[in-house]
């Protein structure tokens, strides 16, 4: 599994990518407002070239936020190889922590992260609905059926 820069990757691709996994290529979250393929990020390619896997994070001073995990492949350690690479450039960064934030409908992303060394660190009630305000075609409902409503912020202390 060969995991690139974002930013090798040509921009059409990138963008495209985020198009079918989200709409847009915007993110609307607590901590701001993203153009995902403007961002630092790692990608995972099949054998056509086609993007299987993406990450993207922001630094900001000793905290490295991940914005954005895709894959599209799931099993396969995709997710998990990306997380450890912004991982080790959180190190190499000096960063101390890396944090994230989810909706209350993601389960899996919840497992996922939480199988990987995350603790759930804050919730933030109706956070989704003031991205609503920003970003309309967020869904009211989510998966399994659930109401999405809040964002949970999950924290990895970086030794």
């Amino acid at each position: 599994m060969k995991i690139y820069a974002v930013k090798d990757l040509p921009e059409n691709i990138v963008i495209e990518f985020f198009k079918q996994q989200w709409g847009s290529t915007e993110m609307v979250i607590s901590s701001g407002i993203y153009d995902c393929s403007a961002l630092d990020g790692y990608a995972v390619q099949n054998e056509e070239d086609k993007i299987i896997g993406l990450i993207t994070y922001i630094i900001k001073n000793t905290e490295c936020e991940i914005i954005s995990l895709d894959s599209t492949e799931e099993g396969k350690g995709i997710g998990t190889r990306l997380v450890l690479e912004v991982e080790s450039l959180a190190k190499k960064k000096n960063c101390r922590v890396v944090k994230l934030i989810t909706t209350n409908d993601n389960l899996l992303a919840l497992k996922f992260y939480q199988k990987r060394g995350f603790i759930l660190s804050k919730i933030i009630h109706n956070a989704v609905e003031e991205a609503r305000k920003v970003k309309p075609e967020i869904p009211l409902i989510g998966n399994g059926g659930i109401p999405i409503r809040d964002e949970i912020e999950l924290v990895k202390l970086l030794s």
